[in-house]
């Protein structure tokens, strides 16, 4: 299959993110790299290379569901730098992931996006760390709570509103809520506090490498909740968030 264009162009903005922020690091050795940060580097960037190219060589798998229009629930879909995270508003938010309320009093949105574990927990950016995260490894959730709205917390340009039935929304909660990994209470699993006030790494169950990322896991519960969103080859933001508007124009577009 060869690569549209606009897929292509995304996919290399996607890169080139990764590659502005680990440049962007304080404690970056990108211009004073030894010859085992060339070679991480090196090895790091391969991988990269080999997921673009079998990601641009996979037809996408749209399922034959109708957009729904008419749905009277949302879902928000977010950028965060080379991250896609899911929202939903805590006033639609029933069954058991209603629980996670609890932990912020007065929130209105709760955002989830999913990674690999370590990497989330440690916030380097070093080439070990950016390598190690590429390999199958342990998975979190990080959830953040919004007092405000996602546009107004992350910019209206970075955040996709999307109608979804409410059976689709409950698909997704139940998603999102089998994603966390029980702790010996039964409760989600805390490992951390996040990197920001209002925000917690919670274990996850999934296992996370090159092949399934947050973009991929982002993909899989917007579909589960009964979007056209194709998960196959879907590894990097600008698919998740160029699917995600050509919804939004198609939703908008039909009375």
């Amino acid at each position: 299959m060869v690569l549209a264009a606009p897929a292509l162009v995304d996919r290399l903005d996607d890169v080139a993110r990764m590659r502005q922020a680990y440049e962007e690091e304080p404690s970056s050795p990108w211009r004073r790299q030894t010859r085992s940060h060339r070679v991480v580097n090196l090895t790091a960037s391969a991988w990269l290379a080999t997921a673009l190219l079998l990601a641009g060589c996979t037809a996408p798998d749209l399922p034959a569901t109708d957009i729904n229009p008419s749905g009277d629930a949302f879902v928000y879909v977010i950028e965060r730098g080379w991250h896609t995270d899911i929202g939903l508003p805590v006033d639609e938010i029933n069954g058991p992931l209603a629980t996670l309320e609890r932990t912020f009093p007065g929130v209105r949105f709760l955002t989830f996006g999913f990674g690999e574990r370590q990497f989330l927990l440690d916030r380097r950016t070093n080439p070990g760390t950016m390598l190690a995260a590429l390999l199958p490894s342990r998975s979190a959730l990080l959830t953040t709570a919004l007092s405000t709205t996602p546009e107004a917390a992350f910019g209206e340009p970075h955040v996709v509103v999307l109608h979804v039935s409410r059976a689709g929304l409950e698909r997704i909660e139940a998603k999102i809520w089998q994603e966390l990994e029980p702790s010996v209470d039964g409760e989600p699993a805390i490992l951390a506090d996040g990197p920001y006030p209002g925000s917690v790494f919670y274990a996850a169950r999934g296992t996370y490498d090159a092949f399934d990322t947050c973009n991929t896991w982002t993909a899989a519960t917007l579909r589960a909740g009964g979007l056209p969103m194709p998960t196959a080859g879907v590894l990097f933001v600008g698919q998740v968030m160029g699917m995600a508007r050509w919804i939004a124009g198609q939703q908008e577009s039909i009375p």
